[in-house]
């Protein structure tokens, strides 16, 4: 039996743990899922009690698939979530993800006074309605006996690290996503604390990435069947960690990832500052930083078109490839037809809850496949505008290293890279977060990482069209001028419908 190493993505949909070995290869895999709900419009909730249980059968099964407990286990999270919880780490609520928008007119508020500016500079968190800052704003103002009872205000990685370890500790990384963390000292930030209406007390004692523990609790050990000095590192954000994993390390290159959303992130020795565009900074460890933005609408839209266009709610693997396969038959650029795909508003570069989609210059040559096609294109345009404004605040970007499910699409990623100009390297199919994490427990036990030899490979590298590179850069003038034209009326026919 080899000693392995394990790394455990907590997201917002499941959790998925991976056993690496020390030369980086894969050699288990367990998911579990658990539900979102939103009992009112702009609420994201979920239990995190199912969440805890899934982190623990991800353990489980992986013990079980391997036959011995790992070296060490270290964990990812998703980011903005907030937990009420007792003195025992007990929730007293729902969690709050971050998806919850109900903080919208707070955050609006916030980004448009002297003190917005402020908060960002200082955290490196976008002045948006998923920040816990957010959040915990309105909490005060629409839940006061809620908020008046909480012990600490935590996320879901701490609510699992508590139930390990008996203690409230928080990772930097996850920690400079609340807009409450100075990303420069390392500490809470007294007047984004001041203005939450909290006292650092209610809060987690911040810690580096790859802080590691051996005292897990007593009864879980035995539970879990792994040994009592078992080190959990306590690792960092899912974002982070998918840097980490997509071996984002240098100048130059940058990671592309799309699910249901979309980011665009860098690696760089100090924060990217760019306060319209609201370019986040989170540190990964004390020397480095993950800078980028992500977009609402990722593969949602993908889905979006199959269920809405070709009347497919439940599609299949063949469907998939019907929809590629008539995508493939028109030209770059949909012969003229433009898509925004703003449908669940957007967040990089825009930060616009209130904008829409868009379909324009429609005309009689358009067909079904066009739409299609300038759907996925108009997807392509938001994340490189992100890309972009990312370059024209740092330095030019070379080479995307993709991941998510979208890189099994050989037409998908040649627009990609058509579009945004780069190469493209697929440089890791398994979860890049939950690998990530691994990469943080090799260098908290002074392991070498595994050294990335797949993105110089030409040969699995995905080349841009130069020619079609050249139709795109055209359509994309257009897509972004698009918006800017547009802007006033999608805020008033939202305005409209609000009742407003």
């Amino acid at each position: 039996m080899q000693a392995y190493l394990l790394g455990i993505d907590i997201g917002t949909g499941s959790t998925k743990a991976v056993a690496v070995n020390y030369k980086g290869e894969t050699f288990g895999v367990s998911q579990h899922y658990y539900p979102v709900k939103s009992p009112q419009p702009g609420y994201s909730e979920q239990e995190p009690e199912l969440i805890f249980a899934a982190f623990i059968n991800c353990i489980r099964d992986i013990v079980k698939q391997m036959g011995d407990g790992p070296s060490a286990i270290s964990l990812s999270s998703a980011m903005h979530s907030l937990i009420c919880v007792d003195q025992n780490g007990k929730a007293l609520a729902d969690m709050m993800t971050w998806a919850d928008a109900r903080s919208e007119k707070i955050a609006q508020k916030l980004r448009d006074s002297d003190a917005g500016a402020g908060i960002y500079k200082t955290s490196g968190m976008p002045v948006h309605a998923m920040s816990p800052l957010c959040k915990l704003i309105w909490l005060r103002e629409n839940k006061q006996a809620l908020f008046a009872a909480t012990h600490k205000f935590i996320s879901i990685k701490e609510f699992i690290w508590c139930r390990l370890f008996n203690e409230f500790q928080v990772d930097y990384s996850i920690a400079s996503a609340t807009g409450l963390f100075d990303i420069i000292q390392l500490k809470w930030n007294d007047e984004a604390c001041a203005l939450a209406g909290i006292t650092q007390d209610k809060l987690s004692a911040p810690v580096a990435t790859t802080y590691k523990r051996d005292d897990l609790n007593a009864t879980l050990s035995v539970s879990l069947n792994l040994k009592a000095d078992t080190l959990f590192i306590i690792g960092a954000s899912d974002g982070c960690c998918a840097n980490l994993g997509s071996f984002v390390y240098g100048p130059g290159i940058a990671s592309l990832t799309i699910g249901t959303s979309g980011a665009v992130r860098i690696t760089s020795p100090a924060p990217v500052y760019n306060y319209e565009a609201m370019i986040f900074n989170y540190p990964l460890n004390e020397h480095a930083f993950v800078c980028g933005g992500a977009v609402n609408n990722g593969g949602i839209i993908l889905g979006w078109l199959i269920k809405n266009f070709l009347a497919k709610q439940s599609p299949t693997a063949t469907d998939y490839e019907n929809v590629f396969g008539e995508i493939a038959t028109i030209p770059a650029g949909s012969e003229g037809l433009i898509f925004l795909p703003y449908l669940y508003g957007e967040r990089a570069p825009l930060w616009d809850t209130q904008s829409c989609g868009v379909f324009f210059n429609i005309k009689p040559l358009h067909t079904q496949a066009h739409f299609l096609r300038a759907g996925l294109e108009g997807l392509c345009f938001a994340l490189n505008h992100v890309l972009k404004t990312l370059e024209e605040s740092s330095a030019p970007i070379t080479q995307l290293n993709i991941s998510g499910g979208f890189i099994t699409s050989t037409v998908w990623t040649q627009m990609l890279a058509d579009i945004t100009g780069k190469t493209l390297a697929i440089v890791q199919q398994e979860d890049a977060s939950a690998i990530g994490a691994v990469f943080l427990a090799m260098d908290a036990l002074q392991l070498p990482r595994p050294v990335d030899d797949q993105s110089a490979d030409r040969e699995l590298n995905i080349v841009p069209n130069q020619a079609n590179h050249q139709t795109y850069n055209k359509a994309f003038l257009i897509f972004k001028r698009l918006y800017n034209d547009l802007k006033d009326t999608m805020h008033w026919v939202y305005g409209e419908s609000q009742g407003h």
